[in-house]
């Protein structure tokens, strides 16, 4: 029998002991021992639920126990789960976390010490909640050369956005939605600026490329900017606008990005609506793949916590191998990236195209009938710091979006 210990008994935490509980057979089965819930770690009491009976709340009871081979944590944020991590891993034992913040700031160290232990430390549910994206980077697309990835790495973002486009309704309007719904946090600051898509694609691009990526040297631009105007605008051209989590090998060079973009219906992401997430990869010999599912939620992301604990009871006192080392992978600077701009500007196209064509060269123009005093236009490709230039040329600028080709 394998003793587990469960650091956190929140929405994922609940999950992960109900997975085990419900699927406990097939589980024990695919990992070929029984796996057994010994601790059950959290500040709290719950009176009533049968988890009372393991619940500790000295951490000590944990990591001093060793009959307690895998720790899981699904507690979130940077500290505790940090120093309780390290120590586990430290003790010899092997960690399991959805932690995208601790993955995206210690991976490399955590990694390390899982590594001269000759234990694990795996981290799938932290990127896309139940999609199996580490797991096909780590192993399945291993022959591949990847030089691209780009997400819908955030549910939050993407149900507004879907709600925006639909209803027509400003971006406070959707967030108010998203939080009644129980889809947006009290706080919401790192779903709608784009943190949290951030240190997905920091994670995802370590693994692609084989070089750490740091996720504060990531160009990030969140959704709050976008209005209901900018969906009109979309909807003319037959296009939606996303938040996307890109990293792409252009030449010798990456660029790595997290920002909205329009999206065309020839792209694999067009239709991923409300809170679900896609992942497209780009290799030189599969060419595209595509990976979809629920992005969040108690259940999905705590079946990706089980699949990662079953590997790690079939791999006990042997390290799995991960593709992400320490040294740093160089970032091109976003402002050397090209593509095209969708551009909001004040004014009618009747007395502005020829100021717009001035500035940015031949242009494509568009009006929306209902939108007055503004109109749109669609730039050939061009540098973002040369979009940037010409652009501080003038204070009629309304907006700008980015096309994804």
């Amino acid at each position: 029998m394998i003793q587990i210990a469960v650091l956190g008994y929140g929405t994922v935490g609940s999950g992960v002991v109900e997975v085990i509980e419900t699927n406990h057979k097939s589980i024990n089965k695919n990992a070929g021992e029984d796996i057994n819930i010994k601790y059950v770690l959290d500040l709290r009491d719950f009176p009533g639920d049968p988890v009372q009976k393991i619940l500790v709340h000295d951490y000590e009871e944990i990591v001093n126990d060793p009959e307690v081979k895998i720790v899981v944590e699904v507690m979130g944020g940077i500290e505790p789960a940090y120093t309780f991590v390290k120590r586990a891993l430290n003790a010899g034992k092997s960690v399991v976390t959805s932690n995208k913040a601790l993955v995206a700031k210690h991976g490399i160290e955590l990694l390390q010490i899982a590594k001269d232990k000759n234990i694990n430390f795996l981290f799938e549910a932290s990127c896309g909640g139940g999609i199996p994206i580490i797991r096909a980077l780590n192993s399945s697309l291993t022959a591949d050369e990847i030089d691209e990835i780009t997400g819908i790495l955030n549910g939050t973002t993407n149900y507004m956005m879907y709600r925006m486009d639909v209803e027509g309704c400003q971006f406070e309007d959707a967030l108010k939605e998203a939080k009644e719904k129980g889809y947006a946090e009290a706080d919401p600051t790192d779903d709608i600026e784009g943190y949290d898509a951030c240190r997905k694609i920091a994670i995802l691009s370590s693994l692609a490329f084989g070089q750490f990526v740091n996720y504060e040297e990531v160009y990030t631009e969140g959704i709050t900017k976008i209005t209901a105007e900018d969906m009109k605008y979309a909807k003319a051209m037959g296009r939606t606008i996303k938040l996307l989590a890109s990293s792409k090998k252009v030449g010798d060079d990456f660029y790595v990005m997290t920002a909205p973009f329009l999206l065309g219906p020839n792209s694999p992401l067009f239709s991923v609506n409300d809170v679900f997430n896609g992942i497209f990869v780009h290799g030189n010999v599969l060419g595209d793949a595509m990976f979809y599912g629920s992005g969040a939620g108690k259940l999905p992301t705590a079946s990706a916590v089980v699949a990662d604990v079953v590997d790690e009871a079939k791999h006990l006192n042997r390290n799995i191998m991960m593709n992400w080392s320490s040294k740093k992978l160089e970032i091109m600077d976003v402002n050397d990236a090209e593509g095209r701009f969708f551009v909001r500007m004040k004014g009618n196209l009747a007395d502005d195209l020829a100021k717009a064509e001035e500035l940015f060269g031949k242009v494509e123009p568009l009006e929306v009938p209902g939108l007055e005093g503004e109109f749109g236009f669609v730039t050939s490709t061009m540098k973002e710091g040369e979009y940037h230039k010409k652009a501080e040329q003038t204070d009629k600028i309304l907006g700008m979006i980015r096309i994804k080709e």
